[in-house]
């Protein structure tokens, strides 16, 4: 399936979109929040996978290549959607968290929603580390290799958004009179 160099013919590519598509599209989804825009971003990896196959060297695994190029994409949309909107970092981040409250964004129970609140509150960098690590159960070594970090910065960055998430579900648990410790 792949050749000497690690390019990726028409048949492994097929493979990797059956493969990784969802795990793929769940990645997006957490770090975007819309269904659409992560549909959108999952579809423009895949393109941009394809075209750049051949760079390729096959030294990683496909799914780290795909996540890079994925996550990577994601970053930028958020970057430019925060430019077109003319909000702040943690204005963006708080209308992300906001949206959860749809029905049509989000089905979950309430300590889901409190899970993905929170995750909206980290920013950016640590909620890619977050998502990979305890969404994805992906090991540090791979996720160093998806977001060019080494794996000391990446299990600092899992722990301080591990805390944050803690933290903020608390305060939230809080100010709703439950005083059950998290």
């Amino acid at each position: 399936m792949f050749s000497k160099k690690g390019i990726i013919n028409h048949q492994t590519f097929t493979l990797l979109v059956k493969e990784h598509s969802q795990k793929l599209y769940y990645v997006v989804r957490r770090m975007v929040a819309n269904h659409d825009d992560a549909n959108d971003l999952v579809q423009e990896a895949f393109t941009k996978a394809w075209e750049k196959r051949k760079q390729f060297k096959g030294d990683s695994q496909p799914y780290t290549w795909l996540y890079s190029i994925a996550t990577n994409l994601c970053l930028e949309f958020l970057r430019k959607k925060k430019v077109r909107q003319h909000l702040s970092i943690s204005n963006y981040d708080e209308n992300l968290a906001k949206q959860l409250t749809a029905p049509s964004v989000f089905s979950g129970n309430e300590t889901q929603r409190l899970l993905y609140s929170a995750l909206y509150t980290l920013p950016e960098k640590q909620r890619l580390v977050f998502v990979l690590k305890y969404f994805d159960d992906l090991k540090y070594s791979d996720i160093a290799r998806i977001t060019s970090t080494t794996e000391g910065a990446l299990k600092a960055s899992y722990n301080i958004a591990n805390k944050k998430i803690e933290y903020f579900i608390q305060q939230q648990l809080n100010l709703l009179g439950t005083n059950t410790s998290y």
